[in-house]
């Protein structure tokens, strides 16, 4: 079975304080993970160490970097290197988040760079793609996400493409309170998978983990994660409220 994960972004939010709190909160509240199934913390930069050190032990517990350089260092202030995160553990990372899109302008064509660097070290990109509601609502989503993948991971190898977590945001259900329903996530996560099965075949389409990312919640993951092509989440606002982020890693299936 494919990877089942539980992934937070707690994007710019909690003081150092706050967020060993949060962690703290989360590891002794009753989960169980399997074989198959994951937990990820995508932290701000200035927390990394610290929550590297909360889940140090901890089975099939990681976490992820909200970002990176798509160089391998130099004279780049203010970047972080992917090579910078490996020497204190950190093997995954938010890859093209919508924000980072409309804020910071990130192209496909950038977003190809940094996960040809990331999966050159061995990190695991967690990309993000998705469609704003102008694009849901003149029915272009499949158009918009397709040249998504298709700019950004389609250069990859078999082999590559299956180190590559995908997460699926529809810009319009991000902290917005809208979440797509339970048919409409499966009826874009079956798209998007069947994107990478025409590209490199049903098999390796099948390997594939696709999370869904608008603002799932402790109330409505279950029937997102129950769908057949839906393998979990990026979660963001309700990552950040220890009980109902337990809730959702408890709803993985």
């Amino acid at each position: 079975m494919r990877k089942q994960i539980a992934a937070a972004n707690w994007k710019m939010n909690l003081t150092l304080q706050q967020g060993e709190k949060l962690l703290d909160d989360i590891i002794v509240l009753p989960h169980q993970l399997n074989e198959y199934q994951q937990a990820i913390f995508a932290v701000p930069f200035p927390y990394l160490i610290m929550a590297q050190h909360k889940i140090e032990g901890k089975k099939n517990v990681f976490i992820a970097a909200q970002n990176c350089y798509n160089k391998k260092s130099g004279a780049y202030t203010g970047e972080t290197s992917v090579e910078m995160l490996l020497s204190i553990g950190v093997h995954h990372v938010v890859l093209g988040h919508s924000e980072r899109r409309e804020y910071f302008n990130e192209s496909n064509q950038l977003l190809a760079e940094k996960v040809n660097i990331c999966l050159e070290n061995n990190v695991t990109p967690i990309f993000c793609c998705g469609e704003a509601l102008s694009v849901r609502e003149a029915n272009a989503q499949n158009e918009f996400v397709a040249k998504q993948l298709q700019e950004s991971l389609f250069h990859l190898s078999a082999e590559q493409i299956q180190k590559v977590v995908i997460a699926y945001e529809p810009i319009w259900a991000i902290g917005t309170g809208k979440t797509a329903t339970s048919a409409q996530a499966q009826e874009i996560h079956q798209f998007i998978r069947s994107q990478f099965a025409n590209k490199y075949g049903a098999t390796i389409a099948d390997n594939i983990s696709i999370l869904y990312g608008g603002s799932v919640k402790a109330n409505n993951a279950k029937e997102l994660f129950s769908q057949t092509d839906v393998d979990g989440g990026l979660v963001g606002g309700a990552s950040l409220n220890a009980e109902e982020f337990n809730t959702i890693i408890n709803s993985l299936k």
